[in-house]
């Protein structure tokens, strides 16, 4: 039990042993092994999408990944690496959906940001993608929301596209399924080696 002085805990133990301290992120206490094994287990849309398994944060990033690369054909393996690890802070906290984090009383995009920036020095990348680039991934992360809302979360074409766009002509049409958690870890893992190689 925490006696009435002793500061509460801030930081998260992961499987590798690290203790990650969410309020002030070290690069050192970052392993792309436990961000796959989490990203693997976060589902996208609160669970609330078909099939015998969560659609992860993990595939998403990897959907996203790959439409930055159909988006920006010349991005290089760093940018690609960005978009790949777009999401990454979410492996401590969790996909909040974006009407709760606007609820949410603290600054949480700032929170997000101070934790990707470490992740980002922790694998070589500059801390904060160029405008340019978060840009493309931004795009590209609405184009991967309305494909995973119409084929996977319920929503119809029309509200689809109020909330995320219409979808570009002529980009390759993805089939989505959602995949057992090692399996979108294990995908996750192999594209951040190759990227990061």
């Amino acid at each position: 039990m925490r006696s009435e002085t002793e500061a509460p805990r801030a930081w998260q133990r992961m499987l590798s042993g690290r203790r990650l301290n969410l309020l002030d992120p070290s690069p050192l206490d970052i392993e792309i092994e436990d961000i796959a094994h989490g990203l693997a287990r976060v589902a996208r849309w609160n669970g609330q999408t078909i099939g015998p398994h969560a659609f992860s944060v993990a595939q998403h990033s990897l959907i996203v990944e790959s439409v930055v690369t159909e988006l920006a054909p010349r991005s290089g393996r760093q940018a690609r690496l960005m978009a790949l690890l777009h999401d990454a802070p979410e492996y401590v906290v969790g996909d909040l959906i974006s009407p709760f984090k606007a609820a949410v009383g603290i600054d949480y995009k700032d929170f997000e940001r101070r934790l990707l920036a470490a992740i980002h020095i922790r694998f070589g990348l500059p801390s904060r993608a160029p405008n340019e680039l978060l840009a493309v991934i931004k795009r590209a992360d609405r184009i991967s929301a309305h494909q995973e809302a119409t084929q996977l979360a319920g929503f119809s074409a029309a509200e689809a596209k109020r909330f995320f766009g219409t979808l570009p002509t002529g980009l390759k049409k993805r089939r989505l399924v959602p995949l057992a958690p090692l399996e979108a870890q294990t995908l996750f893992l192999e594209q951040f080696r190759r990227l990061s190689a």
